[in-house]
């Protein structure tokens, strides 16, 4: 079961609050960056809202009364994997909420081998839902049936494995908040929606470090806007 991309619609106008319910072992392995600069600006000012459930609230205690949110993988292998029965029970304390709707609504499951995470996938996230939770993984990974009982889209930040889905889901949060309207004061002062370069300059206008001077390109001087733009454009291209 999954979610086809194809199907999400770039025309639906958002206005509401977008909330991110992030499904996580480690909750507070967010804070010293959710809780700085734009993205916390975005949540005092109600344009997103983040929350948490920790798997292990929901751990069914086992004949020695100790609560495990893991345990080790059937056909062997290193480490241990995720059970399935506490991040279900995550995700159904999320769908309890009566301001949730269904159809609203996306689970992403992080996977290394999901769809590529990019601007314009997250620019569709954030205009067709209200509600998007993201399992973070740990371990070996999570028991797979989680994705047999509720649909989800596996998602992928780059090609490569990292440690818990905790640092992929805060890149998520970040990129998907930028394209909502309001998050960034003007709208378009996103990098993405107008023409930009990776090289910026600032004063002094000369450099001068080491004896050596350091100037800045003298059509970032002109004035000329329809010249500062092709520069910006080819700059960019390079």
């Amino acid at each position: 079961m999954g979610v086809n991309i194809s199907k999400i619609s770039k025309k639906t106008k958002k206005t509401d609050t977008l909330n991110f319910h992030i499904i996580s072992l480690f909750p507070e392995s967010f804070d010293s960056y959710i809780d700085k600069s734009i993205i916390a600006r975005a949540i005092e000012k109600k344009f997103i809202k983040v929350e948490f459930y920790n798997p292990k609230i929901f751990a069914t205690p086992n004949p020695a009364g100790i609560s495990k949110v893991d345990d080790r993988p059937y056909g062997g292998g290193p480490g241990m994997v995720i059970k399935a029965e506490p991040i279900l029970k995550s995700v159904e304390k999320i769908f309890s909420k009566k301001t949730i709707v269904k159809t609203k609504t996306l689970i992403v499951f992080l996977s290394p081998s999901g769809v590529q995470f990019d601007t314009e996938l997250a620019t569709k996230f954030s205009k067709k839902y209200k509600d998007i939770i993201i399992v973070c993984g740990r371990y070996e990974g999570i028991d797979a049936r989680v994705k047999k009982v509720f649909p989800m889209i596996d998602v992928s930040v780059g090609p490569w494995v990292t440690t818990g889905g905790e640092l992929p889901a805060l890149i998520m949060i970040d990129v998907i908040a930028r394209q909502v309207e309001g998050v960034l004061g003007k709208f378009e002062s996103r990098e993405e929606s107008r023409i930009s370069s990776s090289d910026v300059y600032t004063r002094p206008e000369v450099l001068i470090y080491k004896n050596k001077k350091y100037k800045v390109p003298k059509v970032l001087l002109s004035g000329n806007h329809k010249e500062i733009d092709k520069w910006k454009e080819n700059s960019g291209l390079k």
